[in-house]
């Protein structure tokens, strides 16, 4: 069987492996993306690669990765980040993320680009894990969803009004990382934050993803979603559920998994691989 981490599938010449840049509306506002089709006529399992805040890595590698394994995989912006317009915002990445999954639905595309999007999978790191869990627990057809190092905003909302030295500290580690963002400032996240609170929590989602795989990955090395805080009382919360189709792990390594890639991406294919 082909490793999609060492080896290149073969060409189909017919429906050769494409790369096309993609738009995708979401409240008028065009996101821009990067679409990763496999070789064959398809239609191939699509995955929705969801980047964090601010967006420095992408998981591009993922996507080659996917890719080589049959599945179509899409990195894209969220608003009023990296030059796509709109203004930024925890709200907005939530309505981009079900703007993306929707268009990804829409008939025409699909066809386009040899998609079968009833076979659709969030894959989100950090923010991104935030807003793979919240988009599937409020979206049922989702097929399975996968958190890396993801960011429990809930949780931390409620750390926050606690402590308001805590509170002082996000406000501005949120603001040191607003260079490719725009329309908004770290006091203002902090507040989306806080008023989004129990609602945002991700153990509270366990009941709206007990009958669906869910990959929870955490990160002992982590400054910055500490897996006391972010991975482990979500997975307690997923157990006692139960949520029936739960994998979780945690690596010894950092917020980008920058020493565990080969790790992440074999732990990733694996666990689609066991899913219809």
């Amino acid at each position: 069987m082909m490793d999609p981490l060492a080896t290149d599938p073969p060409r189909d010449p017919g429906f050769p492996a494409a790369t096309p840049a993609v738009t995708l509306d979401s409240s008028g506002v065009a996101l821009l993306g990067v679409l990763h089709v496999p070789a064959g006529p398809g239609p191939h399992p699509v995955v929705v690669l969801l980047h964090g805040f601010p967006g420095n890595e992408r998981n591009f590698d993922l996507a080659q990765v996917l890719r080589r394994a049959g599945y179509a995989s899409l990195v894209f912006h969220y608003r009023g980040s990296w030059g796509v317009g709109g203004s930024w915002s925890w709200g907005h990445v939530l309505e981009d993320t079900a703007a993306v999954v929707a268009g990804l639905r829409d008939p025409d595309f699909a066809s386009a680009h040899r998609l079968d999007p009833r076979r659709l999978v969030l894959i989100g790191h950090s923010l991104g894990g935030f807003a793979a869990l919240m988009t599937a627990a409020a979206e049922p057809s989702i097929a399975a969803v996968v958190s890396v190092a993801g960011f429990d905003f809930g949780a931390v909302a409620a750390l926050c009004r606690a402590d308001p030295s805590l509170r002082a500290s996000y406000v501005e580690a949120f603001a040191g990382e607003l260079g490719p963002l725009r329309g908004t400032s770290g006091e203002a996240l902090v507040a989306e934050m806080e008023a989004g609170g129990e609602s945002w929590r991700l153990a509270r989602l366990a009941p709206l993803l007990a009958d669906r795989p869910v990959l929870l990955i955490g990160t002992s090395l982590d400054t910055v979603t500490p897996h006391e805080v972010h991975h482990e009382p979500v997975v307690k919360a997923y157990q006692a559920q139960p949520v029936e189709h739960l994998e979780h792990h945690v690596f010894a390594t950092d917020h980008a998994l920058s020493d565990h890639r080969v790790t992440l991406a074999r732990t990733i294919v694996s666990f689609l691989a066991r899913r219809p």
